[in-house]
């Protein structure tokens, strides 16, 4: 999960967009995932039907938005929230042993996910409905936006994002939250190979490792043979 966090603030300091819910998902290859969500209180309000005071000036609590995302296929590692532009933000990270039951989540009701193994890993996220409740005067002006991120663990083949991929692993939906109001769907579908980015990493690092050594070897044995013992 150390590596989650590094690359979400490393990614962060690159991608600048600003959200009004935004969902990231870290995907391992066993199907367990770190997951982050950061949303707007008016969003998850009317996005998700959330409990919460819409007056932001009102105290938010956090315990609150914690228990609603505490569930049986979910545990909250952290919740923090912000301001900005007169709205109160909320920022989970969250860990999911089997992103394929996210969607058994309250607040992740409204998604279907799946992970497929054949001869590449698929994961497939199908956004539908939301809850359409209402969030009253939020201030938004009509071009905010909502986004999924996806972070690979192992290279993409494969995926119907309309962006670029990313540091070669991580890929991005978006929609206009407008849409998103009205339950347009958002269908996300990524394929990627079978053996890990990291694993390939430290293959390469132990392949160079082993090539200096030999190297190395050689040269002392080269030496050797040349220069006539005394």
């Amino acid at each position: 999960m150390l590596i989650a966090v590094l690359a979400s603030i490393a990614c962060g300091n690159v991608i600048a967009r600003k959200y009004e819910y935004e969902e990231e998902i870290f995907l391992d290859l066993d199907g367990s995932a770190a997951v982050y969500v950061n949303a707007s209180v008016p969003a998850l309000v009317a996005l998700r039907g959330a409990n919460l005071p819409l007056d932001p000036n009102a105290r938010l609590d956090r315990t609150v938005v914690r228990d609603w995302y505490t569930t049986p296929v979910t545990r909250v590692a952290s919740v923090t929230t912000s301001r900005r532009e007169g709205r109160r933000y909320v920022h989970l990270r969250l860990e999911v042993d089997d992103v394929r039951r996210l969607g058994e989540a309250a607040p992740f009701a409204w998604s279907r996910y799946r992970y497929l193994e054949g001869e590449t890993f698929e994961f497939g996220q199908e956004m539908s409905a939301a809850a359409g409740k209402d969030a009253g005067n939020a201030g938004w002006d009509g071009d905010e936006l909502i986004a999924v991120r996806l972070h690979l663990p192992s290279a993409v083949t494969d995926n119907n994002s309309p962006l670029p991929i990313a540091r070669g692993n991580i890929l991005l939906w978006e929609q206009p939250l407008t849409e998103r109001l009205k339950g347009t769907p958002l269908k996300i579908e990524a394929r990627m190979q079978k053996e890990s980015i990291l694993f390939r990493t430290l293959a390469l690092f132990g392949a160079m490792g082993v090539l200096v050594v030999i190297t190395f070897i050689a040269v002392i044995w080269f030496v050797k043979t040349r220069i006539p013992s005394i």
